[in-house]
This record gives structure tokens, C-alpha cells and sequence, in this order.
């Protein structure tokens, strides 16, 4: 496995990381109730209500073709700071494994914010905008960093249907540095669904992709489709698991878990 491609495969992980999304999202009714950004890639309109403070945290593992394989174990932090926005700070670790040699640590700090602009309005729904600035905080030597610190712009529409929520997303990144390690330019589109199945049942899918990028990193368009359930423990801690498949060009299936825990109120 190239560093090019290895490290892109990376990027697709912290992606899921950096930028994930809504299990059952919708406006909250309780500043306690949970609002989980993950497991999917895309993002939900809502933010975390002002002064709560919530917490996300999975793992992902990703086998490689060989011995090689790829795990994430995603963390993010979400704070209410005003109406209708929310600061987001996304640490995390990642490790990758590759002809039997196992390198990792801690990845690219991300930070966003999220504001929240309409409330079920015709056609763009509940939208908000999220800018978002990633910190080369990783090593470049152990795989972990794209080396260059990046900024990005995410675009959410949120809409409600009765049970079933729908997420759309499209997000465009742009890195420093000279693109060898990772693509100075990116994109990623998403369509996220969540419905309530049974009690506190709920079953999430997602259709998202990463167009073609350029330059001395730059990978072929790729695309994944994820799949898997969602609980309500209580209306402040949600488990999620399940499987992203590899459509085209994702590097392999993928299988993850995690939750999101409402912290209540900090300020």
C-alpha cells in the first residue's frame, strides 16, 4: 500500500470522525436529550442547547487487503455557546497497521462551529452552516497527520417527516501544503436517513461519497453506504452499531460502535 493511498484511506476514516452524524436527528424538545452526530458521515442542523455540553465517542476498524488494517477511536466534544450554536472540538486516535508493522497516536484536532440559520423552512428545511478549522496535532511519521493544518465549509439541511429524519450534507475542505500527503482540495457529499423503529429502536442509513481530488495525493471518487441501529439507553445516552460498505473505492468494509452521552449542563 502506497503512503498516498494509505493516508487517503485515513482521511476517509477521520472523516466519519471530523464530520459525523445524525442518528434520529431533529429539533430537541428537552436541552437534556441526546443528539448524536454519529455514527454517519453527515452532519444534522441541530445544535446542543445553550450551556449543555455532550459527548460523543465510537471505534471503527477498517480490515486492509493482507495484514494491513486501520482502526479510529473518534471522540468529540459539543458545547451549546449561544442560541442555535454549538462549538465542536474533535480529538481522537487512530491506528494504522500495514505488512505487520503498527504505527498511530493522536490525530488532526478538529474544531467547527455550527450555526443554525432556519427552522423548517420550505425547501432548504432546518439549514445551518458549519466552518471548521483542522490542527496538524498528529505525526506525519506515524501516518496520523496530513502535516498542514486545513480549513472547510459544511453545508445542512435538515428535514422531518414524521418518524423518519433525512440529513443532506456537502462540505468542502482546503489544506496548506504541497498535496503529497494529503489532496490540497476536497470534497464530500452525504444523504442520511434515521427512522424509529420499535420503542427506542431506531435504524439509520447513509448514501455518502468522496469526489475525485488532484494532485500528488489524489485518489479516484469513492463512495460508501452505512448501515446499522441505533438505542436509546434514556433520552441522555444513545449507543449506535454497524457496518459501512464499500461501494467503490472506500479501501474496505468497515464495522464500528459508540454513543452519545448528553452531559447536562455546565453553564
Amino acid at each position: 500500500m502506497t503512503q498516498n493511498r494509505l493516508w487517503a484511506s485515513v482521511l476517509a476514516v477521520a472523516a466519519l470522525l471530523c464530520a459525523p452524524a445524525a442518528a434520529g436527528a431533529q429539533a430537541p424538545t428537552d436541552p437534556r436529550e441526546a443528539q448524536p452526530e454519529r455514527p454517519t458521515v453527515a452532519s444534522h442542523a441541530y445544535p446542543v442547547a445553550r450551556g449543555f455540553l455532550e459527548l460523543e465517542a465510537g471505534y471503527m476498524q477498517q480490515p486492509r487487503p493482507g495484514t494491513a488494517r486501520l482502526m479510529t477511536t473518534p471522540i468529540l466534544f459539543k458545547l451549546g455557546i449561544a442560541p442555535r450554536m454549538q462549538l465542536d472540538v474533535a480529538p481522537g486516535w487512530l491506528q494504522v497497521s500495514d505488512q505487520g508493522v503498527r504505527k498511530g497516536g493522536i490525530s488532526d484536532l478538529g474544531l467547527a462551529l455550527k450555526w443554525q440559520l432556519t427552522e423548517n423552512a420550505p425547501i432548504i428545511g432546518s439549514f445551518a452552516i458549519q466552518p471548521s478549522v483542522t490542527l496538524a496535532t498528529g505525526s506525519v511519521e506515524n501516518g496520523t497527520s496530513a502535516g498542514s493544518a486545513a480549513v472547510g465549509l459544511l453545508l445542512i439541511s435538515s428535514y422531518q417527516f414524521g418518524r423518519v429524519s433525512l440529513d443532506l450534507n456537502a462540505a468542502y475542505t482546503h489544506r496548506g501544503g504541497d498535496g503529497t500527503i494529503a489532496p490540497k482540495d476536497a470534497t464530500v457529499w452525504t444523504i442520511s436517513t434515521w427512522t424509529l423503529v420499535y420503542g427506542r429502536l431506531g435504524w439509520c442509513a447513509e448514501l455518502f461519497g468522496f469526489p475525485r481530488t488532484h494532485g500528488p495525493a489524489g485518489e479516484d471518487a469513492s463512495v460508501g453506504f452505512l448501515f446499522g441501529p441505533t438505542f436509546d439507553i434514556n433520552k441522555s445516552l444513545i449507543v449506535d452499531a454497524g457496518v459501512v460498505f464499500d461501494v467503490k473505492n472506500l479501501g474496505g468494509n468497515q464495522i464500528y460502535a459508540g454513543a452519545t452521552w448528553n452531559l447536562g449542563r455546565i453553564f
